[in-house]
């Protein structure tokens, strides 16, 4: 089961995301250990894929850029990720439209 936590005070999401890169779409594959799997055609070159992945998150989330941030793992196949002023049923119901 995908780990959400809440922010109520700020109105934030906080969940990880586990990032393969140089996939041949770019999509969500499910979940594993607790974390949303996102594969990504982006490159690991020059921040790139963190890049593409928050553009990606934005985009299905219908959220903009600002909103979506990586708190941590900006060098590591796990984030934390960080959204403003989306719900958790937003976040879930990416399992059920993407896998």
């Amino acid at each position: 089961m995908l780990e959400i936590s809440e922010n109520h005070t700020n109105g934030t999401l906080i969940f990880r995301v586990r990032v393969q890169l140089r996939a041949s779409n770019d999509e969500i594959a499910g979940e594993m250990g607790g974390a949303l799997r996102v594969r990504l055609r982006a490159p690991v070159v020059e921040d790139r894929a963190n890049e593409a992945l928050v553009e990606f998150l934005a985009q299905l989330l219908k959220t903009p850029r600002s909103a979506v941030r990586i708190l941590s793992g900006e060098r590591s196949r796990t984030k934390r990720i960080e959204i403003h002023g989306v719900t958790r049923q937003q976040i879930l119901a990416l399992l059920v439209q993407e896998a």
